[in-house]
C-alpha cells in the first residue's frame, strides 16, 4: 500500500474510530465517496491498524469526546479504557492513539515542536516509521537543570520523533529555568538561540502533554532537580496548579504575572496559540486540573486523553469554564 492510500486508510479511521463521525462526513471530509470510506475503513482492520476489542461495560468515550469538543472549542479523541485501569494502562492506550494520530498529521516539509516529558517519552515509544522529506522537529524548551546536563534525556526524546519521520532535528541547548530573566533575555540574543526560536514559530504541529504540581505521580518538571525549594514556594503562593512547556499556569489560565515564568524557556501560551496545531496528550487523575487550566489558557486545538480522566475533567468543566473557540485552520 502506498504512503498517500495509508495515509488515507489512517485518516478515514481516525475519524471513525475516534472521532464518532458518520462515513458520510468523513466522505466529505476526504472528498472521496462513501462506498470508499467503507473500504479504508475495513482496510484499517483488515491491516492491523485499528483492532476491536468487546468490552462488557458501554463506554463513554464519544459522548465525553463530543462534551469537551462543545465546551472547549477543541477537537477531543477520548480514549475508552475500563474504570479499573491503571495508570500505566491508561498511559499507553493514550500513547498508542497519539502516535498514531500525529503520524496522519505530520507529513513531508512540515514542522514538528515537540515537548519532553513522561507523556510524551511515551508516545514516542508507538511512533511507526513514516519517512518524510524536508520535514524537522525542534525542541520547544531546554532541559538542563540544577542536578545533569538534562540534554541526554531531551535529545533521545527529541531524535526518537525525528527517526520515525526521517526528519532532521533541531535540539534546544539551554536550561529548563534561567536563574536570572536577564540571562535568559541576554540568550535570546544569541544567532543560535533564535535559530531554534525562529523554528518553533514556524512549527505546523506543536506536540506537549501537561505537567501536574500535585498527583501520587509528579510529573517530570518537579521530580528530577529543575526546581529548589523556594521555586516549590513560590508556585505555592502563585496558585499554580501545573505547567505546559514548563511555563507555569493557575488554576484559572493567567500565567503572565507567575515570577518563574520570566525565567522559563518554553514557548507562552501566547507564543503557542500562533502554531496552527497544538495537540495535548494527557493521561491522569492528577493531571485535570493542569489540563483544565491549559484549556482556560487557549493553548489546546487538539486534546488525546483516556476516558477516565476525560470523565473527570467533564465533572470539573461543568462548574465553570466558559466555552472557547478557535479561528479556523488555514
Amino acid at each position: 500500500m502506498d504512503t498517500e492510500r495509508e495515509q488515507d486508510v489512517l485518516r478515514a479511521a481516525s475519524m471513525y474510530y475516534l472521532q464518532d463521525l458518520k462515513m458520510e462526513v468523513i466522505a466529505r471530509h476526504l472528498g472521496t465517496s462513501r462506498s470508499t470510506v467503507s473500504r479504508l475503513i475495513k482496510r484499517a482492520r483488515e491491516t492491523g491498524l485499528v483492532e476491536i476489542t468487546l468490552r462488557p461495560a458501554s463506554t463513554r468515550a464519544p459522548g465525553l469526546g463530543r462534551s469537551l469538543a462543545a465546551a472547549f472549542g477543541i477537537d477531543a479523541y477520548v480514549v475508552p479504557v475500563p474504570d479499573h485501569a491503571s495508570h500505566i494502562e491508561r498511559l499507553e492506550q493514550v500513547s498508542m492513539t497519539a502516535a498514531r494520530l500525529l503520524s496522519s498529521w505530520f507529513d513531508s516539509d512540515m514542522v514538528l515542536g515537540v515537548a519532553w516529558g513522561t507523556t510524551l517519552a511515551s508516545v514516542s515509544r508507538y511512533l511507526a516509521p513514516k519517512p518524510t522529506r524536508g520535514s524537522a522537529v525542534v525542541q520547544l524548551n531546554g532541559a538542563a537543570n540544577m542536578r545533569t546536563s538534562g540534554i541526554d534525556y531531551a535529545s533521545d526524546l527529541i531524535s526518537s520523533f525525528g527517526t520515525a519521520f526521517g526528519a532532521g532535528v533541531h535540539h534546544f541547548s539551554v536550561p529548563a529555568f534561567f536563574d536570572f530573566s536577564d540571562t535568559k533575555a541576554a540568550m535570546w540574543r544569541e544567532r543560535s538561540v533564535r535559530r531554534v526560536l525562529d523554528m518553533q514559530r514556524r512549527a505546523d504541529i506543536a506536540l506537549f502533554s501537561v505537567g501536574a504540581v500535585a498527583g501520587a505521580v509528579p510529573s517530570h518538571v518537579y521530580s528530577a532537580g529543575y526546581l529548589d525549594e523556594a521555586d516549590v514556594r513560590v508556585l505555592h503562593d502563585e496558585g499554580v496548579v501545573g505547567d505546559v512547556c514548563t511555563v507555569f499556569l493557575r488554576a484559572d489560565g493567567s500565567w503572565q504575572d507567575v515570577p518563574l515564568n520570566a525565567r522559563a524557556t518554553g514557548p507562552t501560551p501566547t507564543e503557542l496559540q500562533r502554531l496552527p496545531r497544538r495537540v495535548c496528550v494527557v493521561a491522569g487523575d492528577n493531571k485535570v486540573a493542569p489540563l483544565l487550566a491549559a484549556l482556560r489558557a487557549g493553548v489546546v486545538t487538539d486534546l488525546v486523553v483516556d476516558e477516565v480522566t476525560a470523565g473527570l475533567l467533564a465533572d470539573s468543566a461543568e462548574q465553570a469554564t466558559p466555552r472557547r473557540t478557535r479561528a479556523p485552520r488555514t
